[in-house]
């Protein structure tokens, strides 16, 4: 797996990120088998994507510990992003606590979950106002000095929220959803990135599963992407007409729509990293070969017309 820098002069990462946070309780869904989860994490590693995503509050702590099982008598193969946040109760989301008290709470039950004495980098999951942000990323600051960090990264921000964290601390990376169905961050908050050096994890490549080419109208009773307009009503139908050219490339290049989608991610910039979830070894090779992806600039223009900014109708939980 290629390495690259994570931001400017930052530590060496696999370009292609494991997004553990599936493999716990997440949206109301049961735990993947724990076995088959650690499996997982352990092959990433030996296969060299040492970057690994996960966050205090994924199933209450279960994500952590389970990436602590993973990584036990093999520390120095993985690369550990944690976000710190969120509130959730009975599955729900209670809101943030951001206040440098709670972090430094956060943090040391962290460490025990995931058996270490650093976090490589550590991260609000959101800034929404509620603590000055010169308070948040100064605690994290104040981490990194006593070695409980090695770097800082923020999640889910705007450009303005972006530069004045950079302004307190350097921040090392930015995670950020990321597709060809969703691009808005391309107008402000990609280039604001760029220019400082920062780089940036990318999630949700696949938009929720819309990429993949796999679902189609009606969703089964109780999906949670029910919440999202783009998987409503005509939304829906018209989105996954758009999903077809994607599915016709993939057929021409002889691999999955979801392969071109987490491909065309990788293709936007050396400073870009998809971030892609996983609980099962088997999706292991098909999501490196799309690592290894090309495009000719005919089917990039394609991609890039068919799924042009504002190209997909409806809201997703991206949009805030």
């Amino acid at each position: 797996m290629t390495k690259v820098n994570l931001g400017h002069n930052g530590p060496l990462v696999s370009k292609l990120g494991l997004g553990c946070m599936r493999m716990s309780p997440v949206w109301g869904g049961p735990a993947r088998d724990e076995s088959e989860s650690i499996a997982t994490i352990q092959a990433a590693l030996d296969n060299g994507i040492n970057f690994l995503n996960t966050g205090d509050f994924y199933g209450a702590g279960h994500n952590e510990l389970l990436v602590g099982k993973a990584i036990k008598g093999r520390r120095d193969d993985a690369f550990i992003s944690v976000k710190f946040g969120a509130i959730f109760y009975k599955g729900q989301l209670l809101g943030l606590d951001l206040r440098p008290t709670s972090i430094k709470n956060f943090i040391n039950y962290s460490l025990v979950r995931l058996g270490t004495d650093t976090i490589d980098l550590y991260q609000p999951c959101r800034l929404d106002g509620s603590v000055p942000t010169e308070d948040v990323i100064g605690t994290i600051a104040d981490l990194i000095q006593e070695g409980k960090v090695r770097y800082l990264g923020v999640s889910e921000i705007t450009a303005e929220q972006l530069r004045a964290a950079n302004s307190i601390y350097p921040v090392t990376a930015l995670e950020i959803g990321y597709s060809l169905a969703d691009r808005q961050i391309e107008a402000n908050l990609l280039p604001a990135a760029k220019e400082l050096g920062i780089g940036v994890v990318a999630f949700a490549n696949t938009a929720e599963g819309l990429l993949t080419g796999n679902i189609k109208p009606p969703l089964a009773a109780g999906d949670y992407r029910y919440h999202f307009t783009r998987f409503q009503g005509e939304n829906f139908i018209k989105n996954l007409e758009k999903v077809e050219v994607l599915k016709q490339m993939a057929a021409t290049k002889d691999c999955t729509p979801a392969q071109l989608a987490i491909a065309w991610v990788n293709a936007q910039d050396e400073h870009i990293m998809p971030l892609v979830s996983m609980s099962s070894r088997q999706r292991l090779p098909e999501n490196m070969q799309a690592m290894a992806m090309h495009f000719t600039p005919a089917e990039m223009q394609t991609l890039n017309t068919t799924f042009a900014p504002g190209a997909i109708l409806g809201s997703t939980y991206l949009q805030r």
